[in-house]
């Protein structure tokens, strides 16, 4: 039997379902904890499924669930995570989940998020100040509505008593570095073996798969070559620069592009530009102008022009579309 000096008593872990979450990620969970009861030899945690009125809540695949209770602000726990998956417009600030947050968070415990329930936490002013991430495809907006806080890229973020992560598997891996704090490493090592995890994933994990497992080990040059393309997009180089930094001829460097990703160099950089140019047009209030400079492209005209021909519409129209009520937000 494994000894548990910093657990004197069962530990409750509160997941709080905001309409639109992640159906599968509360199920995860709730599988780990029971994982880590059965490696501990003994019940340290239980896991309870809350909603604000104490009702089923639907998930972002249309699937309701079922609860455990309302979410009673003024009853603390070892650990409360707000689940969600649905990107919120701007939150209101009577807003009651955030109130209820804001009550929850006067107590000195673990509170966390995960996907896009971090909105949530920082809307409720607990992530101030504090190293916190979401997933990748949201955190440009983290960034933009919320300067107090240190948005970083990483799989998730321990910071203090706060947690957050960008969902999916990333919760797991949170899940077991906090228990962590309190079990030993053999203890989460065997949760990880019967989770069929080829390890456990730490904080500064990358959340996007690199290029290179998803081609292979076998060209680095092709994945250097990208890389400069990824860190150069407001300041595009050309592909003469690129095959240069690489030590390939340019010949050399378009047939490997070619070979692998299916198109010449030049297309593929663009693209990269168009793809970012989209993600910030949707998911920020820079004016378009703005998001095409920071991109790579010389004037307005020439980035509208590349989008409608990327996109099929123009980057006001895209804009509009994203937009509550049909406000097409800045244009310039």
């Amino acid at each position: 039997m494994f000894e548990h000096p910093d657990l004197h008593a069962l530990q409750t872990i509160n997941l709080l379902l905001l309409p639109g979450f992640d159906y599968f990620e509360p199920g995860l969970l709730v599988s780990g904890v029971d994982e880590l009861n059965r490696a501990a030899e003994c019940r340290l945690y239980e896991v309870r499924l809350l909603s604000m009125d104490g009702e089923a809540v639907e998930s972002r695949q249309g699937r309701s669930l079922l609860v455990d209770g309302r979410f009673e602000p003024e009853n603390p726990v070892w650990l409360l995570l707000v689940l969600a998956a649905s990107l919120p417009r701007q939150i209101a600030g009577g807003d009651p989940v955030v109130a209820a947050l804001a009550r929850y968070g006067l107590h000195q415990t673990l509170v966390g998020a995960s996907h896009s329930g971090v909105f949530w936490l920082a809307q409720a002013g607990l992530l101030e100040g504090c190293r916190a991430t979401v997933h990748w495809s949201q955190l440009e907006t983290l960034s933009e509505r919320f300067p107090g806080l240190i948005a970083t890229s990483n799989l998730f973020e321990i910071d203090r008593d706060r947690a957050t992560c960008g969902g999916g598997m990333a919760a797991l891996d949170m899940l077991l570095a906090l228990a962590g704090r309190q079990l030993s490493v053999e203890v989460t090592s065997m949760v990880a073996e019967a989770m069929l995890l080829d390890r456990i994933r730490g904080r500064e994990d990358r959340q996007r798969i690199p290029l290179r497992n998803r081609i292979g080990a076998s060209q680095p040059k092709l994945v250097q070559a990208v890389m400069l393309m990824e860190a150069n997009l407001e300041e595009p180089l050309t592909t003469d620069e690129i095959a240069q930094h690489v030590c390939l001829s340019r010949r050399q460097l378009e047939r490997l592009f070619k070979q692998h990703l299916g198109q010449v160099p030049s297309q593929y950089y663009l693209e990269l530009r168009l793809n970012r140019a989209r993600q910030m047009l949707r998911q920020t209030s820079k004016s378009i102008i703005q998001i095409g400079l920071s991109c790579g492209f010389s004037s307005g005209p020439h980035f509208s022009s590349a989008y409608r021909n990327h996109f099929k519409v123009t980057p006001r129209e895209d804009r509009h579309t994203q937009q509550p009520g049909g406000n097409p937000g800045p244009e310039s």
